[in-house]
């Protein structure tokens, strides 16, 4: 049963959380560390590569590990990571192939275990996250941050898991057009994921870029 706390017992709590700064701070604030996100959009649109950028961000402050369900870490992705810019030297970053969820969990149950973590992408892990699957993984880990990347479908993410990860989420980012809208519980905005493509899909009216 849950306990009711007075307000200035929640006026006293403290919270861990990532120190951003530049335009990822301009954008994403300085998220609390833990809960979920999500990243989603049509395919070929720079979903991967702009979840890359976060990950290679996201690691100057944690362990990060990346899921490459669907992909693998194939030439393709090897291609993505070089246009990312990944140091090849940065030892907080770990890849991995796809992976079932209970050895997800046994990698996160480590001492030493990543305290971010991605998802690439959630179709490939639907039928693993149903029947509150999806809500166990998210109590059982409360202080590791998962981002999961998703299709889309008519504007929304594709499979009912993943539009549950929407509702769940604290930060929300929808890629159009190699430009990642960012919305929830955070100031939002737009970043470009690749200057030049997106101002050819958008125009001139987006300005921030990483």
């Amino acid at each position: 049963m849950a306990r009711a706390i007075s307000i200035k017992t929640l006026f006293e709590k403290t919270f861990k959380t990532f120190d951003f700064d530049g335009i990822w701070l301009d954008t994403l604030g300085n998220p609390e560390k833990g809960g979920v996100w999500i990243i989603y959009g049509n395919e070929k649109n720079g979903k991967t590569f702009f979840a890359l950028k976060l990950a290679e961000y996201l690691s100057k402050f944690e362990n990060v590990l990346y899921i490459s369900a669907e992909e693998s870490t194939r030439k393709t992705f090897q291609e993505s990571c070089r246009r990312a810019n990944f140091d090849a030297k940065n030892p907080k970053i770990k890849l991995l192939d796809y992976t079932e969820i209970d050895e997800v969990r046994q990698k996160l149950n480590k001492r030493q275990s990543p305290r971010v973590v991605f998802f690439d992408n959630i179709t490939v892990y639907n039928d693993e996250l149903k029947n509150g699957a999806f809500r166990k993984l998210m109590t059982d880990y409360p202080n590791t941050t998962m981002i999961f990347l998703a299709h889309e479908e008519k504007n929304e993410p594709y499979t009912a898991t993943a539009k549950l990860c929407k509702k769940l989420s604290e930060i929300i980012i929808r890629i159009e057009g190699m430009t990642a809208i960012i919305s929830g519980r955070c100031p939002g905005g737009t970043l470009m994921c690749d200057e030049e493509k997106a101002m050819l899909y958008h125009g001139s009216q987006i300005k921030n870029k990483q």
